[in-house]
């Protein structure tokens, strides 16, 4: 028998809240939760259920019966369809309202913690065109819209360069204007495509694994410098250097040419050998008068004026007096190890990536930064006795993470040593929330700032200073 159709509708529903993972929250008749994907707190809707949960629904607003005061207009006519930036409909204030209150929240019910008083979120004063990295996709067989598909023409014009549809890895919208990364970047991308399709380069189709281009990445860094890698899946020499040479000479900006010739399923690059085709194989950022070496593998937080204001927070919480001993855990490229340095005695860096830790140690050189060590290994396996027997006991210990979490064998570690400090910065607030119920018995929270590294996202850092008890 078919099974019957359980979708629901519910009539003039208040949205309430905002919710994980940009969803928002509202209560259907009989108590339980709805999350929706469409509607801003304030809004009053009628609904029809997409999922039907024990405890909760999911849902999408099908008709809007009062807007919120909440909303404004988005900027960005790809907007509903890119899933890029699902609050770009909210007025700026509220979204910091509700990143902060998903901070509070995450700490209290996942970690039910004892909280001080919390600082006010540090918002963006960039609200767009923030972004020093973006990476499109090529396709062959773009995202078509509803008007399309009900339209009688016949759609001849299928390429995309663009995003790809939430939840469909083989769907990519094309977009015309995005506004999440400076000029020259939307230049860059449109000519890219346009030339391509006048001299015949084709598009990747990735069911079929067919086509020449595949990904196109650009860099920029706060003191005008541009890095371009093009990834290619065909190997057709002399189309690639057609294209490149036009970019080249198009934009003689652009710092780094680059390209990969990469046949794999998956179009990840880190397993990938890098081809400069014209200038340096990386650019540089700066912070401080410090410079940071960045190649197309390397990770950088990509707010880079919002990362330097959770670096200078991340140094405040520390409060070095230039004698201690410091441990920076998932140390990355080395930037907060290199920023914190000169306030302390020593900074011990570890990371899992050994490209990073390569990164780490040219970039301390570069610096002129002596008082920094950089070990490359898992955080669970490199961090352990001999580990600290050999390069001491830390008086205080930075950590930051990836969206996870750190490993509780790395939070047992950090016990045993029991340092008087533990700043800790994270991504996800729900993991940071877990990791410090495991602490409380030992540390008490003292400080505590989240900083917004994304506006029009949902996505939140959070800064902790635990002191020992």
């Amino acid at each position: 028998m078919r099974r019957k159709n359980r979708r629901q509708v519910f009539e003039k529903v208040e949205v309430i809240d905002a919710g994980a993972k940009g969803k928002t929250i509202g209560k259907v008749p009989d108590g339980r939760v709805i999350f929706l994907t469409n509607t801003v707190p304030g809004d009053v809707v009628d609904v029809q259920t997409t999922k039907k949960r024990k405890a909760y629904f999911e849902g999408i607003a099908t008709k809007f019966h009062s807007l919120s005061d909440k909303r404004v207009t988005p900027v960005c006519e790809h907007f509903g369809t890119c899933g890029g930036c699902k609050w770009q409909d909210m007025g700026y204030e509220h979204q910091l309202f509700y990143k902060q209150k998903e901070v509070v929240n995450n700490l209290l019910r996942i970690g039910h913690l004892d909280l001080p008083e919390i600082t006010p979120i540090k918002g963006s004063e960039k609200q767009y065109f923030y972004r020093n990295k973006m990476e499109f996709s090529f396709s062959d067989s773009r995202w078509l819209t509803l008007d399309e598909i009900n339209s009688d023409e016949e759609i001849e014009d299928k390429s995309a360069l663009g995003f790809h549809i939430p939840g469909m890895w083989d769907k990519i919208l094309d977009i015309k204007k995005c506004h999440l990364q400076q000029d020259p970047s939307n230049a860059i991308r449109l000519e890219t495509k346009a030339f391509s399709l006048k001299n015949g380069l084709t598009f990747f189709n990735p069911r079929h694994q067919t086509g020449m281009l595949r990904t196109l990445m650009i860099r920029t860094s706060s003191i005008g410098e541009i890095m371009v890698l093009i990834q290619f899946y065909e190997d057709a020499a002399e189309k690639r250097q057609l294209l490149l040479n036009h970019l080249k000479e198009t934009f003689p900006e652009i710092t780094a040419l680059l390209y990969v010739v990469n046949q794999k399923q998956n179009d990840t690059i880190y397993d990938q050998e890098v081809n400069c085709f014209s200038g340096r194989d990386h650019i540089f950022e700066e912070m401080e008068g410090l410079q940071f070496k960045i190649t197309a593998k390397s990770f950088y937080q990509t707010n880079s004026d919002q990362a330097y204001e959770l670096y200078k927070i991340t140094r405040d919480f520390a409060g070095l007096k230039g004698n201690e001993l410091v441990y920076d855990l998932y140390t990355g490229t080395g930037t907060i190890a290199q920023f914190v340095a000169k306030k302390a005695k020593k900074v011990v860096g570890i990371e899992s990536v050994p490209e990073a830790i390569l990164d780490a140690k040219a970039n301390a050189e570069r610096n002129n930064i002596v008082n920094v060590d950089f070990f490359a290994g898992d955080m669970k396996n490199v961090f352990n006795e001999d580990f600290i027997a050999e390069n001491g006991i830390p008086d205080l210990i930075i950590t930051d993470p990836p969206r996870d979490g750190m490993h509780k064998d790395v939070v047992s570690q950090i016990l045993n040593i029991a340092p008087e400090k533990i700043v800790y910065v994270s991504c996800n607030s729900a993991t940071q929330a877990r990791d410090l119920e495991l602490m409380k018995a030992l540390y008490k929270v003292t400080k505590i700032q989240p900083v917004d590294m994304f506006p029009q996202t949902h996505h939140v850092e959070n800064v902790v200073l635990l002191e020992k008890k």
